[in-house]
């Protein structure tokens, strides 16, 4: 398992992703989940994975492929004229994929299944953001929902729901995420750091703010704490019930 979550704000996007894989509680490692391309001034693509890892990185590593193949094979992602269509692209390869490995055919609950978020930006166009199912199909994040999670979503999510505006800062909206991902940690063993950020600014077209947060980080054990204390707090403040 595991988790990532895209935020579409009004300054640009910001990405979040853990770095746990298990195969069992006897097994498990740390892998990244998070991929960034750029061409350095007309498109910028930041892609997250979960599900099957073998999946996964087999995407990852045909879109790698693909970028430095001759001119005559299939067009790399950057090469195309807009997010939408890389979003398909990205889409379409994951169903050839899933179905290779799954023996030609897909199945809803195959255990081959993986989900990504891919975001960006092509010069001449908006900032966008995606969720991309194994089937292929997609959703767009949009006004009504500007954010989207892949993998153990659920206990994340409450924070994320009452609390993200697409307007805040990107410094409260870091915060906010590692709130989310503090309370999905503690949750879930299947999901656990270092966590991998990306901050892109709209219209940059560049590779923005990145950083790994380990367990040691004192921001991170920061939020932590004080989002522990905070929680007590409001809990202890809640009136008693009365018989």
């Amino acid at each position: 398992m595991t988790y990532c979550v895209g935020l579409k704000m009004n300054r640009g996007l910001v990405f979040m992703s853990d770095t746990r894989t298990n195969a069992g509680v006897d097994n498990i490692s740390t892998f990244r989940k998070m991929f960034t391309w750029t061409d350095g001034g007309d498109t910028v693509v930041t892609l997250m994975t979960a599900g099957n890892l073998a999946t996964t990185q087999a995407v990852v590593s045909t879109i790698d492929e693909r970028m430095k193949a001759p001119g005559d094979r299939t067009p790399s992602i950057l090469g195309l004229p807009s997010m939408y269509q890389i979003a398909r692209h990205v889409g379409q390869l994951l169903v050839d994929i899933i179905a290779e490995r799954a023996g030609g055919g897909m199945r809803a609950d195959s255990a081959f299944n993986a989900t990504i978020i891919l975001g960006g930006q092509v010069k001449g166009s908006e900032p966008r953001l995606f969720l991309i199912y194994p089937e292929g199909n997609f959703i767009e994040a949009s006004d009504d929902t500007p954010f989207l999670q892949i993998g153990e979503t659920k206990y994340g999510r409450p924070i994320l729901v009452r609390a993200f505006d697409p307007g805040m800062s990107f410094e409260a909206a870091v915060k906010l995420l590692l709130v989310s991902f503090d309370s999905t940690i503690k949750a879930n063993l299947s999901v656990g750091l270092p966590l991998d950020l990306h901050i892109y600014e709209r219209d940059s077209l560049r590779r923005g703010m990145e950083r790994r947060i380990r367990a040691e980080d004192p921001y991170f054990q920061t939020i932590s704490k004080g989002w522990g204390d905070a929680l007590k707090g409001a809990f202890d403040s809640l009136p008693d019930i009365t018989f």
